[in-house]
């Protein structure tokens, strides 16, 4: 028989399409009817910024504040320095603690974005878990915590067994660290009362062991909630292009080519990604979606309005909405295409145009631009790109150019005076 929740978020989330998985879906109901419950999700600091493969899990804790819960947003201060190796092919390169801060400090500016850090009893949290594992004693976690850990069952579990499969080494500095996030989840319940521990599905072993040991050291029911791993409908992994990851740091990625990522979503995606990324009634992403032929474009829009209007705010999504009308509709420049601006010198001597194809991030390298334009897929002031041996000079460039790779991706290339 199918469960119906009574608790606004589980609800929520479930309408929407969140949810994977839950350690006791029935009980977790109960305890978020009874009052506000505190509830995190854990994130490393590998990057300066977060990218859209986390965009489902933020949303996730987004609707759980707006459904009068705390969310926590723990910061892998400690566990980054071992890295997480869940359904990893090898080891993560390993980071100095000043880079996990400057990683971590940046971070906090994108979750603001979409929390309320404020004083209330819903009020976001942000912690680090830094605070207790720096100081651990390596004997005495060993003894009190180690012993609850069947080597059995930790090596039954996907992401381990998975690379062992493939006979990739796993270090067991890695492997600890499933161990450690369990740790994480039982100190959060004993300092801040955390009942809820969420995260992808990949993540579903690291909570369940949480859960457990929060069982055996303190005698308290805890619980885990996970959601999908989310693939686009043609397969490719949620959050990747071929430019390379979607930040959601406007100096890592500009909103243009942000808002340009989720206006190209395919058809079959539409709907879905309406009801995960945006927070527009379900009637209308069931509307939106089911538009047919060249209307479904609108609906493209709408998302990538939505969706970037929560990260960089309403202005820079009406923004970039002018600048893609302005050069795919009238063929124009648009103020707001990524713009690669040279000096004086880089152009004294003339520059290639497969160098600026590359250096506007158009293409990943000269080859790439060189394939790119031999399959007649450049232009350059929306000509055709023919010559990939094209240099261009000073007075070439002296009023910007504009590149396009394919019908989508563009960028401008000026010199400063």
């Amino acid at each position: 028989m199918t469960y119906h929740p009574k608790s606004d978020f589980l609800a929520t989330i479930i309408a929407r399409g969140f949810l994977a998985d839950c350690t006791d879906l029935q009980g977790l109901d109960e305890a978020l009817i009874d009052g506000t419950v505190p509830a995190y999700i854990g994130y490393d600091a590998t990057a300066e910024s977060l990218h859209v493969g986390h965009l489902l899990n933020v949303m996730l804790l987004r609707w759980y504040q707006k459904t009068g819960h705390r969310p926590i947003t723990l910061m892998g201060g400690g566990t980054t320095k071992v890295g997480d190796p869940s359904f990893r092919s090898d080891e993560r390169p390993l980071l100095t603690p000043e880079a996990i801060d400057t990683n971590i400090a940046s971070m906090k500016g994108v979750f603001a974005k979409y929390l309320d850090y404020g004083d209330t009893g819903s009020g976001a949290l942000m912690l680090n878990n830094a605070e207790w594992l720096d100081d651990l004693n390596y004997l005495d976690f060993l003894r009190d915590i180690g012993r609850h850990f069947s080597i059995n069952r930790m090596l039954a579990f996907e992401s381990v067994k998975s690379r062992l499969d493939r006979e990739q080494s796993l270090s067991f500095l890695e492997f600890n660290y499933m161990i450690l996030q369990a740790y994480d989840f039982m100190e959060l319940h004993r300092r801040y009362g955390c009942l809820l521990q969420m995260g992808g599905s990949d993540q579903w072993g690291n909570i369940v062991n949480g859960v457990d040991l929060t069982r055996r050291v303190l005698d308290r029911e805890v619980f885990g909630l996970t959601t999908p791993l989310l693939t686009t409908s043609d397969g490719r992994k949620m959050g990747k292009s071929q430019g390379g990851a979607i930040w959601l740091n406007a100096d890592m990625l500009s909103p243009y080519e942000f808002w340009q990522f989720w206006r190209n979503t395919t058809d079959a995606d539409v709907g879905r990604f309406l009801k995960l990324y945006t927070e527009l009634p379900l009637d209308e992403c069931d509307r939106l979606a089911a538009l047919g032929g060249a209307e479904i474009n609108e609906a493209k829009i709408r998302l990538a309005n939505e969706v970037t209007t929560l990260c960089h705010g309403v202005d820079a999504a009406h923004a970039a909405e002018a600048t893609a009308r302005e050069v795919f509709e009238r063929g124009g420049i648009g103020d707001d295409l990524p713009t690669l601006s040279l000096s004086a010198d880089d152009v004294a001597g003339g520059i290639s145009v497969v160098q600026l194809i590359v250096r506007s991030g158009l293409a990943k390298s000269g080859k790439d631009a060189k394939r790119l334009i031999a399959e007649g897929g450049a232009r350059l002031d929306d000509m055709p790109l023919t010559n990939a041996g094209l240099m261009l000079d000073a007075a070439a460039l002296a009023a910007p150019v504009k590149l396009s790779a394919g019908k989508k991706r563009h960028a401008l290339v000026t010199v400063a005076d």
